[in-house]
């Protein structure tokens, strides 16, 4: 749970994950004016305890610039 500071490729042998899950997000407004988008992520259907914010990740404005670009990169058919 932190604020995301940059982004960089990965070269992890990765796979796709087996479950859902959600995501609710927040506009926050720091002391000094900054803007944050907030994204929570909720544990899946299948979790045994109360629903409870498993990570959590803010952007400020170039880290959420940084993610659209690379969106848009992955995704080219996205305007």
């Amino acid at each position: 749970m932190a604020r995301l500071r940059h982004f960089e490729k990965g070269s992890q042998n990765v796979s796709m994950h087996p479950t859902e899950i959600d995501c609710f997000y927040q506009v926050l407004t720091a002391s000094d004016g900054t803007r944050l988008l907030h994204l929570s992520t909720f544990g899946s259907d299948q979790r045994r305890s109360d629903p409870k914010s498993s990570q959590s990740l803010q952007l400020n404005t170039a880290a959420a610039q940084e993610l659209v670009t690379i969106i848009k990169a992955t995704f080219p058919e996205i305007d």
